[in-house]
């Protein structure tokens, strides 16, 4: 074959196996990643018959890593990365250093010296963030503040794993592998020069960035050329992912990321997110397909008991120990099964350390194969572990009076303060959410003088609220506990101004067995969503892009009224 076209035949055959085998997986009612790992498999050297360029499929799924984190950064604001900094930075850092040592303990027992077990506990302690977005965008919950909380974390552990691979070959004489053993200054210094590369980018990208990025965005749109708009979204996603690992060595990853994050301040944002769609749908199959290439089945065969013990480390022991670190920071139990679903798979980044580490003679190949057979299972397993989260959740609080308490009263601004004035606990509205849309309801409701109270997951935002005055008590409003100690027994009006869609109904529910005859306010952004609601709940639904153009149109109708006057 010319090899010429090898880029076309890894894209071809990609593709159409992916597309074949995902519908199988539909078909059987399994995840359709499954089907895409499946058809990596059968194009990777391990497997007989057509073999496709592993290193061109490599580098597809990182333009696929890059336009999907970001449109992450596109949803996920500076403020959103700081709301929750008090549970991502000290959980993320908690959980990987539990995981390094669950992998170096395990490593230790094979018979493996200690450099060999660190670079493999740290391979397994970092989750894969494109399998966590896709979750979440499947279920909905990205924007919701469990979501925020996932991503912030991951974006923690990336962090963490860009300063280790930085570290590594300064750090491989002294572990056991190639090169000579660093001193304690050299080290430091090394550290110290990371962390001002990562600091500089991010600096550039708040000063510089802020400015040019929206700017660019808007200058393109005035042409009013589609072509000329998506072009300069997907050139900006991939080329500040580029700069910041050329000049600063940052990850494309968490360059993309930010890219997203500053151009989230242009207006025209929303567009950028779905032109942007359809690329990173394409190439997260292509990472997907990359991740079964690397895979060697035979690993299940030879060493089938140590297969065993990476995946309950990466399922159940990442998850435990997510679940104990998120309930220790007195977060709601729903919340702590999120996390630990989030962190129960092991994808990009472990790859690359593991393959850093096997050039650095740190990790053998065997050791390699079971990272990837780690990820393999993981990946294909937790959308299983997503959807457990539920039936999990409702079984253990049902059963466990400890796991109630947990859910709500471990929390201090899970209940409204003694002292809360009486106008506020009847009569009062009740407002679910106070993001950018809650946020602009609670200025209305407090300029009309119309009493309110906030019902917000985001513990931190629920205390700023408080500080200021306003009656506010954190938590998921989909937990009774929560409308109860919102007062929803005597308030006037419930509003739901959360866009976690999949908790609405039962959110509306929960009102009506408390109180028959409340009146609810529903927002929706979805409008298969804003359909169903309507015709199930029969309630007040508002449609974001119905409202918006009824304002529109509106506006339009009173200039030409008072023209034709």
């Amino acid at each position: 074959m010319d090899h010429d076209l090898t880029l076309i035949t890894t894209i071809a055959a990609a593709f159409a196996l992916s597309l074949v085998f995902g519908l199988i997986a539909e078909k059987l009612k399994l995840p359709a990643l499954i089907g895409y790992l499946f058809a990596g498999i059968l194009i990777g050297p391990a497997t007989p018959g057509f073999v496709a360029d592993v290193e061109i499929a490599s580098q597809l799924s990182e333009i696929g890593v890059m336009l999907l984190m970001f449109g992450v950064g596109l949803h996920f604001s500076v403020q959103d990365l700081m709301s929750v900094k008090r549970i991502a930075l000290p959980g993320a850092l908690a959980q990987m250093t539990l995981a390094t040592l669950l992998g170096m303990l395990v490593a230790h027992s094979w018979g493996w010296n200690m450099g060999q077990g660190l670079v493999f506990g740290l391979s397994l302690s970092c989750a894969s963030t494109v399998v966590l977005l896709k979750a979440l965008e499947s279920r909905r919950i990205l924007e919701s503040m469990n979501g925020k909380i996932a991503v912030g974390w991951l974006v923690v552990e990336d962090m963490v794993t860009v300063l280790v691979l930085v570290l590594m070959p300064a750090l491989a004489g002294a572990l056991g592998g190639q090169g000579e053993a660093a001193n304690a200054t050299a080290i430091w210094e090394t550290i110290g020069m990371t962390l001002l590369e990562v600091a500089g980018f991010i600096a550039i990208m708040l000063v510089v960035g802020k400015r040019v990025l929206p700017w660019l965005l808007w200058y393109v749109a005035g042409t009013g050329s589609r072509e000329l708009f998506t072009l300069t979204v997907i050139a900006v996603a991939i080329g500040v992912a580029f700069f910041a690992s050329s000049l600063f060595n940052v990850s494309f990853a968490l360059g993309a990321f930010f890219a997203g994050m500053i151009m989230r301040e242009s207006e025209y944002s929303h567009r950028a997110a779905e032109d942007s769609l359809p690329f990173r749908d394409a190439f997260a199959v292509l990472f997907f397909v990359a991740v079964g290439m690397l895979f060697d089945p035979a690993v299940l065969i030879k060493h089938p008991m140590q297969v065993l013990s990476v995946v309950g480390i990466i399922i159940l022991g990442k998850s435990l120990a997510a679940v104990a670190i998120v309930l220790a920071l007195r977060y709601p139990l729903n919340t702590a099964l999120t996390v630990a679903a989030s962190l129960g798979q092991i994808g990009e980044f472990s790859f690359i350390l593991a393959g850093l580490g096997v050039s650095l003679d740190l990790l053998s190949q065997d050791g390699m194969s079971l990272v990837l057979a780690g990820a393999l299972i993981s990946i294909a397993l937790n959308p299983l572990v997503f959807a457990s989260i539920k039936p999990l959740s409702n079984w253990v609080v049902n059963k466990s009076d400890v796991a109630r308490r947990l859910s709500l009263r471990m929390d201090p601004y899970g209940e409204l303060p003694m002292t809360t004035e009486r106008k506020f606990l009847e009569g009062q509205v009740v407002l679910v959410g106070y993001g950018r849309v809650g946020k602009r309801i609670a200025q209305s409701l407090e300029s009309s003088a119309i009493p309110f109270v906030v019902a917000e997951q985001n513990r931190e935002l629920v205390e700023k609220l408080r500080k200021q005055g306003q009656p506010a008590v954190s938590g998921n409003a989909a937990d009774p506990m929560v409308l109860i100690q919102a007062h929803i027994a005597n308030a006037a009006m419930l509003i739901i101004a959360t866009p976690d869609s999949m908790n609405i109904r039962k959110m509306v529910e929960i009102a009506k067995q408390l109180k028959p005859d409340i009146e609810v306010v529903i927002r929706t952004h979805h409008e298969d969503e804003y359909q169903r609601l309507q015709k199930d709940l029969g309630e007040a639904v508002f449609f974001g892009e119905e409202e918006l153009a009824k304002g529109m149109s509106a506006h339009v109708l009173r200039r030409f009224e008072r023209h034709i006057l």
